[in-house]
């Protein structure tokens, strides 16, 4: 359904309290940084980056090794960018999604469902084995339909992912509002492969267990360059270099230390409120008692869940590129977004106006042209990356530091074997063409929600071309 995009007094009033930070990261049981790197060292591995990649990456290294002589380094915290600013959703989709998917590798569809799968449940064994309080939940993704257009899309999709091996159920008006009750659901797809958490505390549950495996850890600590010399690479930080055989970037949307990846990347902000606490009676209302994540199924889409205690997280729906690449703290407020998103959620839940938001945030998403997570070498293979998860890197970003160590160690596998890995995106085009090519698509994609899905003559030049702009 057309969402309204301007507030009402009443919904303005709901946001009048907020914290201006992230919900997840307003927590007691937030670890006191580890001190800075203050003199030059070596190492076997050099990690750049303490989201979920880098701490997969460093955990799993030692996991293969444990002599393996592996240093961490995040310029703020683990877990400040986006590995504690996103929703929560532990998918187990490695290509957003199946359709997008099968749009781009049919072939390789088979084995990316099954490692996808495989992935998931790896995610929850770690959880387990390292004990992890992250209120892992596998709950599954509820994505719900608002316009008659997306039903059939939806049956599609469930009878062909399903001959693929993924989880999908199609369900009609009554079952999807017994899961979630809104009157704008007229029908949902369920995803069984997906889960629910809370990503700070997994993050900073993997933060411990790479400590007790012997990481280094150092936060508080920037990149600001790498060279290479016939023996290491180096990577410079303001206290002290680190001399390393090896270095794995995990930096996912900051700007990014191999320049030839800005032509890959875009960063794109999204912004999310957290609601209070439901009381009993507001719960009735909705049901939502299995924890489902939730989506919708428009091109500007919103995603939420509920959390152990009741609050509902709302995000999405704006997806902002500031021209020239415009990244920084500067961008993470946003107001009239705060707003669209609070009165899109009264318009989806009418049943609890009068709830008030807690807090309100915002954070750079990695975007790429693919929206699925890349990965290549550089310096001779001593140095790799992977990014570009846009957004569904909470799951998928423990395959990436699998790619990523398949590749610095020169290991061929079933994993890097995939044209899925051994492919690029498409490169977006530099400024000053970037920004309003980026915008006009953006537009196009809200317009295509307002006009019943039909897509204006650029969007269907970009599905001509592949790279099927649909999110």
């Amino acid at each position: 359904m057309p969402f309204n995009n301007n507030p009402s007094p009443a919904t303005l009033a709901s946001l009048q309290n907020v914290k201006t930070i992230p919900y997840w990261l307003d927590d007691p049981s937030r670890p006191q940084p580890a001190v800075p790197l203050n003199e030059t060292i070596r190492a076997e591995l050099c990690i750049i980056g303490g989201g979920f990649t880098g701490l997969w990456t460093a955990l799993l290294a030692k996991e293969q090794d444990p002599n393996r002589d592996v240093v961490l380094i995040e310029g703020d915290f683990v877990a400040s960018g986006a590995s504690g600013r996103n929703g929560g959703f532990v998918s187990a989709s490695l290509t957003h999604g199946f359709s997008n998917g099968f749009s781009r590798w049919p072939g390789e569809m088979q084995t990316l469902v099954r490692l996808g799968h495989d992935n998931l449940d790896g995610i929850e064994a770690a959880i387990r084995k390292y004990k992890i309080d992250c209120d892992f939940i596998r709950s599954g993704e509820l994505v719900a339909a608002t316009e008659a257009y997306q039903i059939e899309e939806m049956l599609e999709e469930a009878e062909l992912g399903s001959q693929h091996g993924e989880q999908l159920t199609f369900l009609d008006t009554d079952q999807t509002r017994a899961l979630v009750n809104s009157p704008i659901h007229l029908a949902g797809l369920l995803d069984e492969a997906c889960a629910m958490v809370h990503p700070a505390r997994l993050a900073w549950g993997l933060r411990r267990a790479c400590l007790e495996a012997g990481v280094r850890l150092f936060e508080g600590t920037k990149a600001s360059g790498l060279s290479a010399s016939s023996t290491s690479v180096t990577v410079q930080t303001p206290g002290g270099d680190i001399h390393a055989q090896r270095v794995a970037l995990a930096s996912n949307a900051y700007p990014p230390l191999l320049k030839r990846l800005v032509h890959y990347i875009v960063p794109v902000y999204d912004y999310v409120l957290m609601s209070e606490p439901l009381s009993p009676a507001q719960r009735a209302q909705i049901g939502w008692h299995g924890r489902q994540g939730l989506g919708d199924a428009g091109n500007q889409f919103h995603y939420s869940q509920i959390t152990a205690d009741g609050r509902i997280l709302w995000g999405g729906y704006d997806a902002i590129y500031y021209r020239g690449n415009g990244f920084g703290p500067q961008y993470e407020q946003n107001p009239e977004a705060w707003a669209r998103l609070a009165e899109h959620f009264f318009e989806t839940f009418p049943a609890l106006r009068g709830l008030k938001f807690t807090h309100a945030w915002g954070g750079a998403i990695d975007t790429c042209s693919r929206f699925s997570a890349f990965w290549g070498t550089a310096f001779a293979g001593r140095v790799t990356y992977a990014l570009g998860y846009t957004g569904l890197g909470v799951g998928a970003s423990r395959v990436g530091a699998q790619v990523m160590l398949d590749l610095l160690d020169g290991r061929e596998t079933e994993r890097t074997r995939l044209q899925m890995v051994r492919g690029k995106p498409f490169p977006f085009p530099p400024e000053p063409l970037r920004a309003p090519i980026v915008n006009f698509t953006r537009w196009s994609l809200a317009q295509a929600d307002q006009n019943g899905g039909k897509r204006n003559l650029w969007l269907r030049l970009l599905d001509a071309a592949g790279l099927g702009f649909d999110t």
